[in-house]
């Protein structure tokens, strides 16, 4: 069997989660990537066969979206790498998100899975924030046009959405509670985060961000560039984590039991959504960081619990669910 698996590279959500999926793929035929966008951050050592700038989200450094960049980083030859794409030379194309797949898909009449975390809001049960939201709900419902759909989600909201994918080494990790807490806020920058974290003095915060590019230490904060493998171990070895409202985060840290703050990124449909199901399950949810953030961090600490996520499929399992639906089409 050929495979073509196409990644949306905004963020590193989608990759990491090829990265765990990619040796049970090859157990079943060769796999080829397809990497599109341009502000990813993760080194990966998956064989990217294909590239596209395609689309790509940037946020501004107090936590919006900056649709200015994103108007900016659009590419103009995004129907020609479509077009060039050989999209039917494959048995099975499975689409995590990625446009110029889809595009090239519907140009050649090729049927293809949409496969991810975006999949499961084919499902109207999928939580929403209660706003009405025709924008965010047009993108994730029609920016990836397939035939099938195999959702990832927090809980089984409907048929066809399973549990997230969760690393090998996240699952083979022994938790341990260091005190420290861990922070990924993408959408803010140092300078805005800073001061926040120093003033709780009595606590140690591990912070990754893509504005260093090796450890630095200021009083209670240590900062790391981003990377994979130092981002696992701080979980694992945290008592807490801060986090924005992506998904293979918070997953990864209710799988072991850790205590999650989330901070959606400001006007992201998807965060925001992701926000509500977590809050659902009882996970504390910010809409931003302020002046109040030391009473919520206060309130996080001494009154949340931690919310665990208890899966109900094996990655290996949903693997199989996958290959089964390209003979199915």
């Amino acid at each position: 069997m050929k495979i073509f698996y196409a990644i949306q590279g905004t963020g590193n959500g989608h990759i990491s989660r090829a990265v765990q999926l990619y040796p049970y793929l090859k157990k079943y035929g060769e796999v080829d990537f397809f990497l599109s966008g341009s502000n990813a951050h993760l080194n990966t050592a998956i064989p990217i066969k294909f590239k596209s700038k395609g689309l790509s989200l940037f946020y501004k450094h107090t936590g919006g979206l900056d649709y200015n960049k994103i108007a900016s980083s659009l590419s103009f030859n995004i129907y020609k790498d479509a077009k060039s794409l050989p999209v039917n030379e494959y048995d099975l194309v499975v689409n995590d998100f990625e446009f110029v797949s889809s595009l090239a898909c519907s140009i050649k009449k090729v049927p293809c899975v949409h496969f991810g975390h975006q999949a499961s809001f084919q499902s109207k049960y999928t939580p929403r924030p209660k706003g009405v939201n025709p924008l965010g709900n047009l993108i994730l419902e029609k920016f990836v046009k397939s035939n099938k759909h195999i959702g990832l989600h927090f809980d089984a909201y409907d048929e066809n959405i399973y549990n997230p994918i969760i690393k090998d080494e996240i699952i083979a990790a022994t938790p341990i509670n260091d005190g420290h807490i861990t922070v990924y806020l993408p959408q803010y920058s140092i300078a805005v985060l800073e001061p926040h974290l120093l003033f709780q003095s009595k606590f140690h915060f591990e912070v990754f961000t893509n504005e260093v590019s090796s450890i630095v230490c200021k009083q209670n904060i240590t900062y790391y560039p981003i990377n994979n493998r130092q981002f696992t171990s701080s979980m694992v070895r945290c008592y807490g984590i801060i986090t924005a409202g992506g998904f293979e985060t918070p997953a990864e840290a209710m799988y072991m039991n850790k205590k999650v703050l989330s901070i959606p990124i400001m006007r992201h449909y998807e965060q925001e959504c992701n926000g509500v199901a977590l809050a659902k399950k009882g996970v504390m949810v910010l809409r931003k960081i302020d002046e109040n953030f030391g009473k919520h961090f206060d309130q996080w600490i001494n009154e949340k619990k931690p919310v665990k996520l208890d899966l109900t499929h094996t990655t290996e399992q949903i693997v199989d669910i996958l290959i089964q639906s390209a003979n199915k089409n």
